[in-house]
């Protein structure tokens, strides 16, 4: 039986999305800015609260339902997938958010994150991203550099990491983007186009964990030297950085260079992003070299964007369709099978 709640009339603030609970992750973690931008966003949604679910899995970032005055779900370690799409699937009118880690989805969680993906059920993913296992006091996640000294590697890592826009990419997401936790403007309109995205969002968030890996993504915050090392991407518009947007990326047939603007190079000789167009959004998911060791620049903003049907929609129009032929299905035949015996 659904029981529904009656409709809040007065709009909504980001403090009715506050709950009573404690928050109780590190004093100066990432994903106190990450929680406080989710809270702000939704009210503008218009969505009531009792028609929004946060599901999430294990890890730091999974005690975020905890703090949301919305119903929500603390799952399984990697199976907060399969919660919200089992949800998604039965009720599709409902608004769900699937809060995980790097190492909840991309490690124990990986083949489930994959699969969702691919199917294309309406949820927004939110991926925090700090490098490394935070609940655990400090191993070594699928997202660590290569040669990362933690608890678990002594010695330094030998894994190769996951590169997680490249990953969703290959998995056919129909929505890939990125932003970081020390930048809530950014944060703010990244969190808004993947709600407005019918489909799976996923939404990588760089997300510094201050107690074990501290300053892993300084390159991108650090206001004294940021400018260089990462690149925004806004639809229609050049790919410029640099302190005095002085430099850009020019595609050289197909291989990505970065040409300075006070010589040959104008604005108009540079890529112009166009967040419809796969291959490109494939090789902007590969400017992921350590930005120390003169790579490219790091992309940030919408990857790509598509439209595809969403798995709910698919699966409820195949189920009125077959009972319209068939019928109303009878439980007792379906489990009796097509072939019975009597034994006397």
């Amino acid at each position: 039986m659904n029981v529904r709640i009656e409709h809040e009339e007065l709009p909504l603030t980001p403090k009715d999305f506050q709950s009573d609970q404690d928050v109780r992750w590190c004093p100066g973690c990432g994903d106190y800015s990450i929680l406080k931008q989710v809270q702000k966003i939704l009210p503008e949604t218009g969505i009531p609260r009792e028609d929004i679910v946060i599901i999430s899995g294990i890890g730091c970032s999974s005690r975020f339902p905890y703090y949301m005055n919305t119903f929500g779900m603390h799952s399984i370690h990697g199976r907060a997938p399969a919660f919200a799409s089992g949800l998604k699937a039965v009720r599709p009118e409902l608004s769900v958010w699937m809060i995980t880690g790097d190492g909840d989805a991309l490690s124990i969680g990986g083949n489930h994150f994959i699969h969702l993906l691919r199917r294309n059920f309406d949820i927004n993913v939110l991926l925090f991203n700090n490098q490394i296992y935070g609940l655990t006091k400090g191993q070594y996640s699928p997202t660590s550099e290569v040669n990362k000294v933690t608890k678990s590697t002594p010695f330094g890592s030998l894994d190769h990491p996951f590169n997680p826009p490249a990953l969703a990419l290959g998995a056919d997401a129909t929505f890939v983007a990125r932003s970081v936790d020390r930048d809530p403007a950014h944060l703010q309109a990244m969190l808004r186009r993947a709600h407005a995205h019918k489909g799976t969002s996923f939404l990588e968030i760089y997300q510094n964990c201050n107690i074990f890996n501290d300053g892993a993504f300084a390159a991108f915050t650090d206001k004294k030297i940021k400018s260089e090392h990462i690149l925004i991407m806004e639809q229609g518009k050049p790919l410029l950085f640099g302190s005095h947007a002085d430099k850009g990326i020019r595609l050289n047939g197909t291989v990505p260079e970065i040409v300075s603007l006070n010589g040959e190079f104008t604005a108009d000789d540079l890529w112009i992003h166009d967040e419809h167009d796969l291959g490109k959004a494939l090789i902007l998911s590969r400017f992921f070299m350590d930005p120390r060791e003169g790579a490219m620049p790091r992309p940030f903003g919408v990857f790509y964007e598509s439209q595809r049907p969403t798995y709910e929609a698919i699966l409820n129009r195949q189920l009125e369709e077959v009972k319209e032929r068939l019928g109303p299905g009878d439980l007792d035949a379906l489990l009796a099978g097509r072939r019975t015996w009597t034994v006397v």
